[in-house]
């Protein structure tokens, strides 16, 4: 799912006649190691870790670090040796540290040119870093994630149990109609975590679960779109869920929402527009912005037996950010599978609520 920050990259960047930047088309081969790095030849790019960990006390928490990269120039038209203030791409992050156990939401946005190298991607050891924020893919295969800013940090080890689940169809997961409206997008839906969260003075040892989306593409939504809520949730029996549904001007679902489901081996279930249901159960108002956000929501999957309710696991879940506000929280779901208890954590992210996402639509 294209991830909310695209929204800043678009707003800040120039707006000039389109460069010729390379489509997310059908037919890509995905090659790991490879494609958890750059893609330099796409406009926009995004490396989107979030988590669910508990401290031996018991003590739980959220959190979410995503690193952006939006092209301004493209590589074709880069010059070598050129002045390091000529910025050929904006770099974002989003850091935020739920601490569910005593009710804080903490959160930043993260901006830099990167003219120092204080930002950038691919140095040959890390992907992506901004500040003190980074991320490096270790030898053997585990990444190394640290979030730190104005006395909030996490520093973890993240070890993938799974294969990376593709999604959507023929190396694409199409956003809108039209060709090159879909990005890349794969998720490791599994990730066994471990590390310090530092909040508050106290530094804690932590353990659990994570989820990693990484997508590159050029296009944007269409139009009509007006904003989109989307699911991860990781079940008690080593199965996930990745879902997500676009909504329209007219309140209606668009037919390009669906997501995927991955078996307890790793193998991927494409689901469809039609093969879901999601009906809000709960809302939360934002006394800051104003929005009411769907805090909890019945989901259902016919096909597969599916039948959960998620709940927001703390409401005050929002991103307060310019020009943009959005919730993204960790949420945990319980209901049945095949008749069975299921129970799983996971996270949502809820867009278009505080206003209209500016700047994301492309023109018809």
């Amino acid at each position: 799912m294209a991830r909310l920050a695209a929204i800043v990259f678009i707003c800040l960047a120039a707006a000039a006649a389109e460069p010729p930047w390379q489509l997310a088309l059908p037919g890509w081969h995905y090659e790991f190691p490879r494609d958890h790095r750059n893609h330099p030849g796409f406009k926009t790019e995004w490396w989107y870790f979030t988590g669910n960990l508990q401290a031996k006390d018991g003590r739980a928490f959220g959190y979410q670090l995503t690193f952006f990269r939006q092209g301004v120039i493209p590589p074709a038209e880069r010059l070598s040796g050129g002045s390091r203030f000529i910025t050929a791409d904006l770099k974002f992050a989003h850091f935020a540290l739920s601490d569910l156990s005593r009710g804080k939401f903490l959160f930043n946005q993260l901006l830099s040119r990167g003219a120092f190298g204080e930002a950038g991607f691919d140095d040959g050891r890390r992907i992506a870093w901004i500040d003190a924020c980074s991320l490096e893919l270790r030898p053997g295969g585990a990444f190394h994630l640290v979030g730190r800013d104005a006395g909030k940090s996490f520093d973890l080890t993240l070890r993938s149990a799974k294969p990376p689940a593709i999604h959507g169809e023929n190396g694409v997961s199409q956003k809108a109609d039209g060709a090159g409206r879909a990005s890349h997008y794969y998720s490791l839906t599994r990730l066994e975590t471990s590390g310090t969260v530092t909040t508050g003075g106290e530094t804690l040892s932590v353990s659990g679960l994570s989820w990693f989306d990484h997508e590159w593409a050029s296009n944007q939504l269409a139009p009509h779109q007006v904003g989109w809520d989307w699911f991860s949730l990781q079940f008690a029996d080593g199965t996930e869920l990745m879902l997500f549904q676009l909504r329209t001007k007219n309140g209606d679902r668009d037919h390009w929402s669906g997501g995927s489901w991955i078996g307890a081996g790793g193998a991927v279930t494409r689901i469809a527009n039609a093969d879901f249901t999601l009906d809000p159960i709960a809302t939360w108002k934002s006394a800051s912005t104003g929005a009411a956000y769907p805090t909890g929501w019945r989901l259902r999957v016919p096909r597969l037996a599916l039948d959960v309710e998620v709940a927001a696991r703390m409401n005050d879940q929002e991103l307060r950010l310019k020009p943009i506000a959005y919730w993204e929280g960790a949420v945990s779901a319980s209901g049945t599978r095949d008749g069975k208890p299921a129970t799983a954590a996971g996270y949502l992210e809820m867009t278009g609520y505080a206003g209209a996402v500016v700047g994301l639509q492309a023109g018809e």
